[in-house]
């Protein structure tokens, strides 16, 4: 039986496609350690989990308004007016079960066959989904390591066509932990009120930095009616399980992504909702002890990457990744990747999961234990080392990427 040609189109997120895998070969009985899945390995906080458990005893398990329930709406502008620095009516915050369909409400919104959107490469898979998926052409933005995995803001000028329609950029970034500059965004500002273009900004990982600082492209003059701002609950709070995000968009585009809410989820769990309240209005010391230890195993991978002769890494800004360079090891990523998981039981993900321009990186999550990744750093550093005599032009990794 035929299936419609879009889905020949569209990719997945490889994250969850290797887990599975991987997971298989542990049932298997191979011992893996895990350094794929982009999750929080901490527990939801006990204050948001109690929330919802008042909550669910409170009889909250209805229908919601379809944009969210008003007072979390009023909870996001509020911390959006304190975090983000630019004042917004809760009327145009859009609660989501996670963050995923604001990508799909914007593509689906915005672009049609003949349109062009920028997406950086590498970056999140599911951009490059969701723009196939409306009907419109990729444009890959390269993300260059040599920049600390930002972009040429002259190179994506470059790109921009009359068809051009969106521009999507993540700071910090998944895969690369780059952070975009304040310099950057304002020139990304500058050209995008010069040619008209939408501009998805996606947030989620603004709160897991390490140096520099967070910078909402929404600040910049004229740009709240132009900015689609992506943000959630998954990564700062450890809530992935909720499925929590959310949008904050231009008035133009309210009545149009409420249509497409009521014509596929009509609501998120209102009990959910409430617990996300406390999430932004309670104590943010677990987000601060996370992001804290998340900067502690940051150092433990980019040191012990960087001690193993073919592999350069680079100290990212935010998020919780690395993505080394593995060039110098005479692998690819996808070959690397493949020889780790099978012969060493690491599970690490390819950059060409992330676009195609990646084929010698690959994508170490650390949003696991010190010990798993003490484990993953010994497991990879005893392959790469046996490679021996078969990459010659392999040499140490040292601090180069830095």
């Amino acid at each position: 039986m035929k299936i419609a040609d879009r889905m020949l189109d569209i990719g997945t997120e490889s994250s969850f496609e290797v887990a599975a895998r991987a997971r298989a070969m542990e049932a298997a009985g191979q011992d893996i350690v895990h350094l794929e899945i982009g999750e929080p390995d901490f527990d939801t906080p006990a204050n948001i989990r109690e929330a919802a458990k008042r909550a669910l005893d409170a009889g909250l398990t209805h229908y919601s308004p379809f944009m969210g329930v008003l007072a979390l709406r009023e909870a996001i502008a509020a911390d959006t007016a304190a975090r983000k620095g630019f004042a917004v009516d809760p009327a145009r915050v859009l609660v989501t079960p996670g963050a995923k369909p604001i990508i799909f409400y914007t593509a689906f919104c915005l672009l049609q066959a003949g349109d062009e959107a920028i997406v950086p490469d590498p970056g999140f898979p599911i951009y490059e989904s969701a723009v196939r998926l409306a009907g419109a052409k990729v444009v890959p933005l390269p993300v260059r390591e040599e920049l600390d995995f930002r972009f040429d803001v002259d190179e994506l000028a470059s790109l921009v066509t009359p068809r051009t329609r969106l521009l999507i950029i993540n700071s910090p970034a998944n895969p690369t932990g780059g952070l975009l500059r304040r310099e950057d965004l304002a020139a990304i500002a500058a050209l995008a009120a010069e040619r008209d273009i939408w501009v998805l900004a996606d947030e989620v990982y603004g709160r897991i930095i390490y140096e520099g600082e967070h910078v909402s492209l929404a600040t910049f003059p004229g740009m709240v009616e132009r900015t689609i701002v992506l943000d959630g609950f998954s990564k700062t709070y450890a809530m992935t399980g909720w499925r929590l995000g959310y949008g904050i968009l231009p008035e133009a585009l309210v009545g149009s992504f409420g249509r497409l809410v009521t014509n596929s989820v009509s609501c998120v769990a209102t009990f959910a909702q409430h617990a996300a309240v406390e999430a932004l209005t309670g104590p943010q010391d677990p987000t601060a002890a996370m992001v804290a230890e998340f900067r502690a195993r940051r150092d433990l991978v980019v040191a012990g990457l960087n001690a193993i002769p073919g592999i350069r890494c680079h100290l990212p800004a935010g998020a919780f990744y690395v993505f080394p360079n593995i060039a110098a090891t005479g692998l690819s990523g996808a070959e690397l990747f493949e020889r780790l998981l099978t012969e060493a039981g690491v599970c690490v993900l390819p950059g060409t999961a992330f676009g195609g321009l990646a084929g010698g990186f690959v994508r170490i999550s650390y949003a696991t234990s010190r010990q798993n990744l003490a484990e993953g750093l010994r497991r990879i550093g005893a392959f790469v080392e046996g490679l021996g005599g078969s990459a010659p032009s392999r040499a140490r990794g040292g601090d180069r990427g830095r």
